[in-house]
């Protein structure tokens, strides 16, 4: 088991935590099609939070339960500081637990 485990499954809940205090966590998913787009953080059919929501944090969930390899790299939070450059303060949180994951995905094992 990688040793980054724990640190990250930490930093998913708080990602959650963070979509759910700024209100952009959804009760309901998004389509079928939606969810399946192949663009880089479903761009052409998801805002970037439902993409959090839906996509990544239930994909990291899976790479930690099943004791998969993780990504070699993440760029999450250039992606967004992009999306919530007219909400700095509000995304305050958010962009900090995903600054923390990009640096824990990009830590030699």
């Amino acid at each position: 088991m990688d040793g980054r485990f724990l640190a990250i499954a930490e930093h998913l809940l708080l990602i959650e935590r963070e979509l759910r205090q700024q209100g952009w966590w959804q009760d309901e998913p998004p389509s079928a099609e939606a969810l399946a787009s192949v663009e880089p953080f479903s761009v052409d059919t998801l805002d970037f939070d439902q993409w959090l929501q839906w996509i990544f944090l239930p994909r990291m969930k899976t790479i930690i339960e099943q004791d998969l390899p993780l990504p070699n790299a993440s760029g999450i939070l250039a992606m967004a500081d992009m999306v919530y450059a007219d909400r700095p303060q509000q995304s305050r949180g958010l962009r900090a637990s995903l600054a923390r994951f990009d640096e824990l995905i990009g830590q030699v094992r």
